[in-house]
């Protein structure tokens, strides 16, 4: 019997050693004194596990509640399906065949703004030239357009910018043969000092067979530079080359729209 009464101290010691420490005036926790460890010792453990659940409780109600707040956060943010009501709201009294109406009147006035007859398209970018009427394509081709460059007098006085023009244009002039009345500025870039007879400043076959006028002196022309069709090489007038040119000569007449952007 000697091992039962064993046991039993031994469970009595640990018992005695839960009840070895209490809580002070200053909610301290401190070693219980010898005349201490009866009644007082048990009832100091009983305050310092209430201490403790205290503790608890004020550590996890604050993260429950945060917990829930993330948790009612994620649910009002999820995506909901569109509703197709309030983005396309029902029109009252609009019927299918009113609508029909007033598709078929702005289908007219858009055609009424297209160019009437043939007219000319310029991608001055692209470096391209349609010949069309209404939405036919009755010529395509490659041409060369205005390079960019700028070239400034000495001295500052003039600078020209050799852009093509952007806009809405008409055929002003017709001419064969035609020949190219150099301004100043060819003379300034070869060097030259622009001379004041004007009889100086003709030059003929440089601007191949054809010539259309379209205002400020710009040109639709012939090229005697071919291979750099494709490029924006010019000085602001439209390069094209000779075949491409005569269909467009013979088909534009007086007052033919041209359109360059």
């Amino acid at each position: 019997m000697s091992w039962i009464k064993r046991v039993r101290r031994e469970k009595k010691q640990a018992e005695d050693k839960e009840a070895l420490y209490r809580l002070n005036d200053e909610n301290e926790i401190v070693p219980l004194k010898p005349a201490e460890k009866g009644f007082e010792g048990k009832e100091a453990n009983l305050r310092l596990k209430k201490k403790k659940k205290r503790i608890a409780l004020a550590v996890g109600v604050p993260l429950l509640a945060l917990f829930l707040l993330d948790i009612i956060g994620i649910i009002l943010s999820w995506p909901r399906p569109l509703e197709t009501k309030k983005l396309f709201p029902e029109s009252k009294g609009v019927s299918l065949s009113r609508l029909s109406r007033e598709n078929s009147l702005l289908q007219k006035k858009l055609a009424g703004l297209q160019p009437k007859g043939v007219f000319i398209l310029i991608d001055s970018g692209a470096n391209r030239l349609f010949l069309k009427r209404g939405d036919e394509i009755l010529r395509e081709a490659v041409v060369s357009c205005g390079s960019g460059s700028i070239l400034e007098e000495p001295g500052g006085k003039r600078k020209w910018v050799f852009d093509t023009p952007r806009g809405e244009f008409s055929v002003k002039s017709k001419a064969v043969a035609p020949d190219w009345i150099k301004p100043d500025w060819a003379f300034i870039e070869e060097g030259k000092e622009p001379p004041k007879d004007w009889k100086e400043r003709v030059e003929s076959g440089v601007l191949g067979d054809y010539a259309l006028g379209f205002g400020n002196g710009y040109f639709i022309h012939g090229t005697l530079y071919t291979r750099l069709l494709g490029r924006n090489v010019t000085h602001g007038c439209i390069r094209v080359g000779d075949k491409d040119l005569e269909v467009v000569f013979k088909s534009a007449q007086l007052g033919t729209k041209i359109y360059i952007y």
